[in-house]
């Protein structure tokens, strides 16, 4: 073989192609026959195996044979996580946040029934309803026409529900199933009208799984982060809502900031507000991180990338509270002036594009109900039993969502658009939270024809619905007004909670004692990853669907 030249070393003036030894005319020729030949199977290769799809495999971990499976909507293929069957680290956070209703609240479930509305002077004792547990014959199933068409059978998982009934049989059977045709009563009197109705659809089950993991969201809340809290099963996670008459996208991360480019959303309302926002985030991170700069009045999130700020307001009423004296009620139990909004957060509203209002449970709590500077009832406070209460909580809670409503639609400065997401169904079964009531080994939605009638969540969904239509007949400024009506809908997710998986402890009891009774437990807040990513899948399509049509109109 020919030694090679150093070709740095030639001598100054000779050009490199004068320093080498001449080859012979038929190793040349060998030379590019050889290459050619290279050059062939090379082709045949890329045409085999494309570069793409190798590429691909090593970085999502699939090929382009197993993607037919997958449930792919255009745009999204970049912001999903592909690794979430992989262990889960426990994420350890300091968290002084616990169950943050330390009243009680709803039993479990709604039906499609109507139910009587109760009005201030009803005989129904709604502070009783809410401290204790139903008769037997209060809660029934629910009879409907929901079909249920089962897509694949596992085998029997079991469950920690020592009760026999129908609905713990469905959560055991491992069924994959459709539920369908969940309708709705409640007026959608300024939701979305372009498109079809978001919701009224079915759940069904998504293999591809969420799009995020318990441990690649730094912001979860400790309580929600059911996974690493122990939680042995995941399939709550897989779950996702069909419209009946259209699609609806898996969020995009990359969409949503690309529409809310330069704007702010804002989550106000109670814990559950903070649940979705904190879902919110977690969506978002798979796509870019962002930066801290909240203080003590709001939590602010800032994405750099497309100037995006993501914000939450603690508000638990959304009206104006005191703790101070009025009248017969003494310093100290809280006073809810119901026709005046909460200043903390009106103060702000000029400067979002996008509110997402969350409230309800807090109505269940202690509390005094003034209008117009007179004491006009109270919840678990009344001193005067001979004296007539003039409004409930249920009441309290219509003029409430009424009040907070009306001033945003009407606000000077305020031209942005307003979500109402509807009262959030909790699942206690058996009993309220602190009165014996359960979710424990709830892994599946709720089967048809298995959804328990819930009175107060049904009067609470009504009377919400009645204070947002009359709020957008007040409406004089340029916002809008959308209904998120999820009630119903997320009546049917039982399995999406917590439960007893809402902490750390090791030592924690996660199974009924052997006197039937339930481990403390969270049938309220949503587990993340979980039912609550739907929430901000809806409000990316509500918030799609207003700005195209803000810019039709302006064509």
């Amino acid at each position: 073989m020919w030694k090679a030249m150093n070709l740095d070393s030639s001598p100054k003036g000779t050009s490199p192609a004068m320093a080498a030894f001449p080859r012979s005319l038929s190793s040349m020729a060998a030379s590019v026959g050889g290459l050619a030949v290279l050059l062939v199977i090379a082709s045949l290769l890329l045409v085999s195996y494309p570069i793409g799809s190798t590429v691909r495999g090593y970085f999502y971990g699939i090929d382009s044979s197993r993607q037919v499976d997958l449930l792919i909507f255009e745009g999204n293929q970049n912001s999903i996580d592909l690794h979430h069957g992989s262990n889960l680290d426990v994420v350890d956070k300091d968290s002084s946040l616990g169950l943050d209703l330390k009243g009680p609240i709803s039993l479990g479930g709604i039906n499609n029934n109507s139910v009587n509305v109760i009005d201030s002077q009803s005989e129904f004792n709604l502070q009783e309803s809410t401290t204790g547990t139903r008769e037997e014959g209060q809660t029934s199933p629910k009879g409907g026409s929901v079909a249920l068409s089962v897509k694949e059978n596992d085998a029997d998982k079991g469950s920690e529900e020592s009760s026999s009934d129908a609905a713990s049989a469905d959560s055991k059977s491992g069924a994959k199933s459709d539920i369908s045709a969940v309708p709705s009563n409640a007026s959608k009197t300024g939701s979305d009208d372009s498109g079809c109705d978001l919701f009224q659809g079915s759940w069904f089950y998504d293999s591809m799984g969420p799009l995020y993991t318990n441990n690649t969201c730094p912001v979860l809340t400790q309580m929600q982060n059911c996974q690493g809290n122990g939680r042995p099963d995941k399939e709550y996670e897989n779950w996702r809502w069909k419209p009946s008459q259209c699609d609806l996208p898996r969020f995009d991360a990359k969409k949503f900031l690309e529409l809310m480019r330069g704007k702010t959303i804002a989550f106000i309302g109670d814990s559950v507000a903070r649940n979705q926002m904190e879902s919110m985030l977690c969506l978002l991170w798979q796509a870019k991180a962002p930066k801290n700069r909240g203080n003590k009045k709001m939590q602010r999130y800032f994405f750099s990338s497309t100037s995006t700020t993501v914000v939450r307001i603690w508000s638990s009423w959304l009206v104006h509270q005191t703790p101070e004296s009025i009248d017969f009620a003494p310093k100290g139990v809280v006073k809810l002036h119901l026709d005046a909004p909460d200043e903390q957060f009106m103060e702000f509203i000029p400067n979002f594009d996008v509110i997402v209002l969350s409230s309800g449970h807090w109505f269940a709590k202690q509390s005094v109900y003034v209008l117009n500077n007179e004491i006009v009832g109270g919840q678990l406070w009344w001193p005067d039993r001979s004296r007539p209460m003039k409004v409930n909580n249920v009441e309290a809670f219509g003029i409430s969502v009424e009040t907070i409503l009306t001033s945003i639609a009407t606000h000077p400065n305020f031209t942005g658009l307003t979500i109402l997401r509807t009262y959030s169904p909790d699942h206690y079964e058996g009993g309220a939270w602190n009165t014996g009531g359960s979710c424990t080994g709830k892994e599946k939605p709720l089967a048809p024809g298995k959804l328990v009638e819930n009175g107060f969540t049904e009067i609470m969904h009504k009377k919400q619905i009645t204070g947002f239509d009359r709020a957008i007949k007040k409406a004089t400024n340029k916002s809008k007004l959308k209904l998120m009506d999820i009630t119903e809908s997320f009546g049917y997710r039982h399995d999406g909670h917590p439960g007893p998986y809402r902490s750390l402890d090791p030592n924690k009891l996660t199974k009924r004692g052997p006197d039937g009774k339930p481990p403390p437990q969270d049938c309220l807040h949503w587990c993340m990853p979980g039912p609550v990513d739907i929430w901000n899948e809806l409000v990316l399509e509500i918030i799609r669907r207003d700005f195209e049509a803000n810019q039709n109109s302006s064509t």
